[in-house]
C-alpha cells in the first residue's frame, strides 16, 4: 500500500502545533509512525523541554500498538524509553516508516540521541522535514544514513520550517509573540473572553516564556496577577509599557515571589530576554508591531461587550489553526 508521505507529515505537523510556546527552550516538534502497509502506528510531539522528544514518544506509542506490551507505557523518562526499546524491539520497526518534522536530535544532552535511537532500532525509512541548525544536536541525518536508513529529506520544508522558526528566532536572538482573546464580533470587554481550557493554555506558555509585556492601563483597570497558578507554573517577569510610573503596588503581579516588574516607556528590556510574551489591546498591538515575530488570537464562539479590538489595514497568513475546548486558536504571522 502506498503511504501518502504529506499526509503523515501534516499529522506530525498538526501535533506539534498544539504545543508550540510550552517547549521552551527547545523546538516543538511532530513524528508519525505508519507500517509499511500503511496502518497508523503513531502520531506524537515533544511536549515540554527535558522530556522526552517527539520521536521518543512515537515510538514508545507505536512499540505499545505493535506488541501490546503496556509496561512501556508506565515509563515516563526519555531514558527509561530509549533503554526499554532497545532491550524489547526485536527487530519489529524493520519495516515502519518515520516522519519527523525535524532532523532527528545527534547529541546526548538531558535526553538521549534520537538518531542513535532510530538507527540502533533499524528504521529503514526517514521523511525528515527541517534541518537542526542548533550546533549542538545537528548532523542526525548524517548519523542516520551511515547506519544504513534511506532519508527523504525536507519533506513538506515550507510548513516544518514555519513549525520551526520560534525555536530558530530564540536561538539566535529572541522570539516575541503578540496574544489576545476576543469573541466572534471582535470584542475584547465585559468579562471573561476564553474558555478555562484556553486560560490554562496561556498559563502554560507564561510558565516558558522569560518575559510578559502588558500596558499600563490594562494594569490599573484589570488589576492583574499574570502568573502561571493553572498549571503550577513559574511566573514571568514582567515590563508594564507606560509613560506613567506610579502604580498601586497593591496590585497582585507587584507581589509575585522571585518576580522582576520593570515599568518603562520603551522595548529596550526586550533585549535582555529570549522567549518574550506580550499580552494587550489593539493599542499595545500597534505599540509593539515593529517587535512582533508572530500573533496568537484565542476566538471565542460569544456575542458581547462593545470594545472591538481595532486593528485596521493588516492581513495575516494563518500557520495553524487548532480548537482548545470551544474556543479556536490560531498561530499567524503578520503579512508586510
Amino acid at each position: 500500500m502506498l503511504v501518502d508521505a504529506n499526509f503523515c507529515m501534516n499529522l506530525a505537523l498538526k501535533e506539534a502545533w498544539k504545543y508550540q510556546g510550552f517547549t521552551y527552550p527547545n523546538p516543538a516538534v511532530g513524528c508519525t509512525i505508519v507500517s509499511q502497509n500503511g496502518e497508523l502506528l503513531a502520531v506524537d510531539a515533544h511536549k515540554k523541554a527535558g522530556e522526552a522528544h517527539a520521536e521518543v514518544n512515537a515510538l514508545q506509542s507505536a512499540y505499545f500498538k505493535i506488541t501490546d506490551d503496556n509496561t512501556i507505557l508506565s515509563l515516563k523518562k526519555s531514558i527509561d524509553i530509549h533503554n526499554y526499546l532497545l532491550s524489547h524491539h526485536n527487530n519489529i520497526f524493520h519495516n515502519v516508516i518515520l516522519y519527523t518534522t525535524l532532523e532527528p536530535c545527534s547529541h546526548q544532552g538531558k535526553t538521549p540521541s534520537c538518531a542513535s535511537l532510530i538507527s540502533e532500532l533499524g528504521i529503514k525509512e526517514v521523511y525528515v522535514g527541517s534541518y537542526d541548525t542548533n550546533e549542538k544536536a545537528q548532523n542526525g541525518n548524517q548519523i542516520l544514513i551511515e547506519s544504513g536508513s534511506i532519508i527523504y529529506k525536507e519533506q513538506m520544508l515550507q510548513a516544518c520550517d514555519a513549525l520551526l522558526s520560534p525555536f530558530k528566532m530564540f536561538l539566535n536572538h529572541r522570539f516575541v509573540f503578540f496574544k489576545w482573546a476576543q469573541r466572534l464580533n471582535g470584542t475584547i470587554d465585559d468579562g471573561i473572553i476564553s474558555s478555562s481550557a484556553s486560560r490554562k493554555h496561556v498559563h502554560g506558555m507564561r510558565n516558558v516564556c522569560d518575559l510578559l509585556v502588558i500596558g499600563g492601563n490594562t494594569v490599573r483597570a484589570d488589576r492583574p496577577t499574570l502568573d502561571a497558578r493553572l498549571v503550577n507554573g513559574k511566573a514571568p517577569d514582567i515590563l508594564i509599557l507606560s509613560r506613567e510610573k506610579d502604580f498601586d503596588k497593591t496590585i497582585p503581579l507587584f507581589n509575585v515571589k522571585g518576580r522582576e516588574v520593570f515599568i518603562e516607556s520603551g522595548f529596550s528590556k526586550l533585549e535582555d530576554y529570549k522567549n518574550i510574551m506580550i499580552e494587550g489591546t489593539s493599542t499595545m498591538y500597534e505599540l509593539s508591531k515593529e517587535y512582533v515575530d508572530l500573533y496568537l488570537c484565542y476566538l471565542a464562539p460569544s456575542f458581547a461587550g462593545s470594545k472591538i479590538f481595532d486593528v485596521k489595514n493588516d492581513t495575516f497568513e494563518i500557520l495553524n489553526i487548532q480548537k482548545e475546548s470551544q474556543d479556536i486558536i490560531m498561530w499567524m504571522k503578520r503579512e508586510v
